[in-house]
């Protein structure tokens, strides 16, 4: 198990990963359809996906959660 404090760090990979995997594959499929090479397409652009997905997740997270905040109450 990892330690509490790589929570944020976690949360991130996992998310930006799962997120670009579902973008990328619904792309891919759309600009080449169900065709043999389509898992070849779909991981390189999975990969490139995720190069930017990540950081863009670490930096965008912590605003999105404050504008939740924002916008809740607390009961």
């Amino acid at each position: 198990m990892l330690p509490a404090r790589l929570a944020p760090l976690l949360f991130s990979l996992i998310l930006s990963g799962l997120m670009s995997l579902l973008v990328s594959g619904i792309s891919t499929w759309r600009a080449f359809g169900l065709g043999p090479n389509f898992a070849g397409h779909w991981s390189s652009a999975w990969l490139s996906g995720w190069l930017f997905a990540f950081p863009a997740v670490m930096l965008v997270a912590p605003l999105t959660r404050r504008l939740v905040e924002r916008l809740t109450v607390k009961r």
